[in-house]
């Protein structure tokens, strides 16, 4: 087998888990597999591990829950923080920027980190679920006075989130209780639109994780 042909099946072979992937890997080495036929191999055993996967509730709702609809969400958040601060700097009121801001960045770490912790193994839907609302905005972005990165003031926090979560950490059930009841008070105070409330239960799922071991959490 060319080399390139096994680089081709070994990329493949990296959507398995660890066990999965070397002993698939081991197989077409012992059978002498061609590089078209173990990579079908590889990628319908993909398919079907996928599969499996998807009959669980977890994925769904890091996907379909959480990814799709809060980067619209946050978003929209993202948006409102860089009108803010153009609105500060002409008009003063940092108090509230800045809570807004916090806001953003809190609920962003959040929503990463159930998607990061819930279902690890489809990691990559939720990362097409997040990327494709992001796309669809950027193109049609229309104020004049931002420019189109302020939608994605949110991507950094999510992603240190999602790498929270893979790692297997949480925060414990005070610290989580006092963030989880901070965030809820500001969303009062400069939450703005009262569909932005929906974005603050990934905080209280902090909450409810911290209540037992730190690595005592569902994964998928």
């Amino acid at each position: 087998m060319v080399r390139l042909d096994w680089r081709v099946v070994e990329g493949a072979a990296g959507l398995l888990g660890c066990e999965d992937r070397e002993a698939v890997l081991g197989d077409l080495v012992e059978a002498g597999e061609g590089a078209w036929r173990g990579l079908l191999d590889v990628l319908g055993l993909v398919v079907r591990r996928q599969t499996e996967l998807w009959r669980s509730w977890r994925p769904w709702v890091a996907a379909l829950g959480v990814a799709l609809p809060f980067s619209f969400l946050l978003m929209g958040f993202s948006v409102s923080v860089s009108l803010g601060y153009r609105q500060v700097t002409l008009h003063g009121g940092w108090l509230g920027l800045a809570g807004r801001a916090v806001l953003l960045v809190v609920l962003a770490w959040a929503s990463g980190f159930v998607v990061g912790s819930v279902s690890r193994r489809t990691l990559w839907v939720s990362v097409v679920a997040t990327l494709s609302p992001c796309l669809f905005c950027l193109a049609r972005f229309r104020i004049a006075s931002l420019s189109r990165g302020c939608l994605l003031l949110f991507v950094l926090p999510a992603v240190l989130g999602v790498w929270w979560g893979l790692r297997g950490r949480t925060v414990g059930a005070g610290v989580g209780l006092m963030l989880a009841l901070g965030v809820s008070m500001g969303m009062g105070l400069w939450g703005g639109w009262w569909g932005n409330w929906f974005l603050v239960w990934p905080v209280w799922y902090l909450v409810v994780l911290g209540r037992g071991d730190e690595k005592a959490y569902p994964r998928g």
